[in-house]
């Protein structure tokens, strides 16, 4: 199979690409600079330009272009590339599906578990409406670019949700706080965190392209639900160091503004009832082996 990935160096982009080459798929990815060989093609979604064929081949794609949402505070300005790096990317990548007469099979496009705003204690399926703030509606927007596709292609929307890995992502400034044993829970500790392990999060991409069945809305987000201060004290207990120092939520507010409302303190509780449905295995089901796999070598 010939899978175009977008995102590619990003975290969750490069492990798709690892997973991708292991089993033996050819990657072909999007570059921003003059492709240099026929694993890439060159686009500028800033521009509004796409190389013309980019499609020509590819049997699904799988996109993951997006400024991350990590980079706080959220200025205006950045707020606009939010938007622009996901929902102009996602036309242009439709509009080269457009274009060429054998369409790809199947486009695996990226959104998020911010779909479904404050979740409170409810735990979200995916046909549960979408909620308010700023990350609802830009997953929405680019859910909506994505449902764009041609007919011929199966859509599937992948809501993903905190990935953990050992290095970099959403725990990426909390990890070497945790290895100080001078962290804790942010702002109440009880807000839901759902969380996914960055090898399960590839895997579950790779088995949606794989399942023919499956279309629509995915929640990307281990089977076990945890709150903020739970996850954060399964590190701890993984790392063997103390997570008794919280984080007050003014401080957060203070360092990153509404950010902080909407990436940290916000609950996200979401259910894996449809993924596991198609009959998708985690390799990490539970907090404890996705905090010993974050803290392993």
């Amino acid at each position: 199979m010939r899978v175009l990935v977008t995102g590619a160096t990003g975290l969750i982009g490069s492990e798709v690409i690892r997973q991708l080459k292991e089993r033996g798929d050819e990657v072909v990815t999007m570059v921003r600079r003059p492709a240099q060989n026929d694993s890439e093609r060159e686009w500028y979604p800033d521009r509004g330009y796409i190389q013309p064929e980019t499609m020509v081949g590819i049997d699904a794609v799988v996109n993951l272009a997006g400024a991350t949402t990590g980079k706080l505070p959220w200025t205006k300005k950045y707020k606009e590339e939010l938007i622009w790096s996901r929902v102009r990317a996602t036309e242009l990548l439709v509009q080269a599906m457009d274009e060429v007469k054998v369409k790809p099979s199947v486009f695996v496009s990226g959104s998020a578990s911010g779909f479904y705003g404050d979740t409170f204690d409810v735990n979200k399926v995916e046909t549960d409406a979408k909620g308010t703030g700023f990350l609802s509606d830009l997953a929405h927007a680019w859910e909506q670019a994505a449902m764009s596709a041609p007919k011929k292609v199966r859509v599937v929307l992948v809501r993903t949700t905190m990935v953990m890995s050992r290095s970099k992502g959403a725990l990426g400034r909390l990890m070497p706080l945790l290895k100080l044993g001078v962290a804790g829970p942010l702002g109440p500790g009880s807000q839901w965190w759902a969380w996914i392990s960055l090898p399960d999060e590839a895997a579950a991409i790779l088995h949606l392209i794989d399942t023919k069945s499956a279309t629509g809305a995915f929640n990307l987000t281990a089977p076990e639900p945890a709150t903020c201060k739970q996850l954060i004290a399964a590190l701890g207990k993984a790392m063997h160091r103390p997570t008794l120092i919280p984080v007050p939520r003014f401080a957060l507010r203070l360092a990153f503004g509404e950010g902080a409302d909407e990436l940290l303190i916000c609950s996200q509780k979401l259910s894996a009832e449809k993924l596991l449905a198609t009959g998708f295995k985690f390799e990490h089901a539970t907090l404890n082996s996705a905090a010993e796999w974050v803290v392993g070598k």
